[in-house]
């Protein structure tokens, strides 16, 4: 396999370039003096800053677009060998490097590296051992796939000794990581598309831990169903967090907003005072995490926490975009639900009036296989307003829609509707709510833009 190698610059052409973690690799290639290139479907904020920097980057993907005199190509897992720039890559004899694959190669450039992996909550624990790694004085390497403020943006350039990264399970694709710390926060099911069962993503995430070497640590959700067999044999230390676990929050209280504040107890370290500025119980969870995560990469008990207590949040991670009329408006990644439900809780502790969950389904498989997950959830909201899903990868084949979920909301007690279009939904909205009313989009896909929309009104 074809290795890309830090200290030796080369061409690199990558497509699919505009997406929150081939953008950040290909800056990350750029600054260490490679000649990067590439190509997306579509303009983008990630796009035009990459073209800002010196980059060429093509909106549309054609065969004409890669370049003669190419060292090798990085491609996503939404690219397959009919797209005509992967068809003209592989005619050119080029070697083909899927997105996951360098990542991993990058990774393994670093003295040490923690990957942060899970169904839900990579993004904020992430994020979290980022603020503390820079609150103790490090440099560290980042690429995670949301947008951090202290590091402006999803990707930092820092010295070789240390790297964070996001690991995602979907197509398996974090296993292409050797990290010297690993977390899996929690597992669901989840990528059903690709996962035949709650079974096999547990055997993924078991083989995810098995690349952590001796003398490295796996960090681990005490919460998670039997999760003895998934480090069961395995030569690294292992150590968990959550009630009953190794790292614990003790003396646990929430403010009027779902703030927590604890006693952080790490192994072998005297409890530390945390603060924490995010709401929720799973924030709390998320920091026992990147605690546990920044302690195996060496950092003091007490800049752990006064990392922590520093942390604002990343965005897309319940963010608050502003007040229109009297109404608040939030958005959040979230698209599992899971997901939903903790940041519509969130959401229920910070309103005055009613909640409003303006939702964009995400891909037509998962809409189905969680179809009745997703329905009892939306019904913490007050008010549901679907948009039509996002099918991504996918095309639908399953007879799914938005309105049939809407439908089974509504059988279960909650206002909910359907909306053809992002614009039909800002209107809907502009007209509905009220002062005191609480909006919140919600989806991985660009819901933000109602949010948006309605505030630039």
């Amino acid at each position: 396999m074809y290795t890309i190698d830090l200290d030796r610059p080369c061409r690199v052409y990558f497509i699919g370039i505009g997406g929150s973690s081939m953008s950040g690799l290909a800056e990350f290639l750029y600054h260490y003096g490679f000649d990067v290139s590439g190509s997306d479907r579509d303009e983008s904020k990630y796009t035009r800053k990459l073209r800002g920097m010196g980059m060429t980057v093509h909106i549309g993907q054609k065969a004409e677009n890669v370049p003669e005199g190419l060292d090798a190509v990085v491609y996503t897992a939404a690219v397959h060998a009919d797209n005509p720039e992967y068809a003209r890559a592989a005619q050119m004899g080029l070697p083909l490097i899927n997105r996951a694959v360098l990542l991993g190669q990058i990774m393994k450039a670093h003295h040490k590296s923690a990957a942060i992996s899970g169904t839900h909550g990579k993004t904020t624990t992430s994020a979290m051992t980022v603020d503390i790694l820079l609150h103790a004085g490090m440099d560290p390497s980042v690429s995670i796939g949301g947008v951090l403020d202290s590091i402006g943006g999803n990707s930092r350039v820092g010295s070789r000794e240390t790297f964070v990264a996001e690991a995602c399970e979907f197509t398996n694709s974090f296993l292409e990581m050797y990290p010297e710390v690993a977390a899996v926060l929690n597992i669901e099911e989840d990528h059903l598309d690709f996962f035949k069962d709650l079974d096999d993503i547990r055997h993924s995430f078991r083989e995810f831990l098995s690349h952590v070497p001796e003398g490295g640590t796996a960090v681990i959700g005490a919460a998670i169903d039997r999760w003895q067999e998934l480090v069961e044999g395995l030569p690294c230390r292992v150590v968990t967090f959550g009630e009953g676990g190794d790292i614990t929050a003790r003396d646990l209280v929430y403010d009027e907003e779902g703030r927590g504040s604890f006693l952080l107890c790490l192994p072998g370290e005297e409890p530390q005072p945390v603060r924490l500025t995010v709401s929720g119980a799973h924030n709390v969870l998320d920091a026992l995490a990147a605690a546990g995560t920044c302690q195996a990469m060496g950092v003091p008990a007490d800049a752990i926490a006064e990392g922590l207590n520093a942390y604002t949040g990343a965005r897309r991670r319940f963010e608050k975009k502003g007040v229109l009329n009297g109404v608040e408006i939030y958005d959040d990644y979230g698209h599992h639900p899971t997901e939903l439900k903790v940041t519509l809780e969130v959401a229920a502790l910070k309103k005055k009036g009613r909640v409003w969950a303006v939702f964009q389904p995400f891909t037509y498989s998962r809409t189905k296989f969680l179809f009745e997950d997703f329905a009892q959830v939306l019904t913490l909201a007050d008010e549901v307003v679907l948009t039509p899903i996002m099918g991504a990868r996918e095309t639908d084949t399953l007879g799914m829609d938005s309105e049939q979920l809407a439908a089974r909301v509504r059988e279960l007690g909650t206002s909910a509707i359907a909306l053809p279009s992002f614009d039909a939904a800002e209107d809907y909205l502009f007209k509905k709510c009220e002062p005191g009313d609480l909006l919140i989009t919600m989806g991985c896909g660009d819901a933000y833009k109602i949010g948006e929309a309605l505030l630039s009104r």
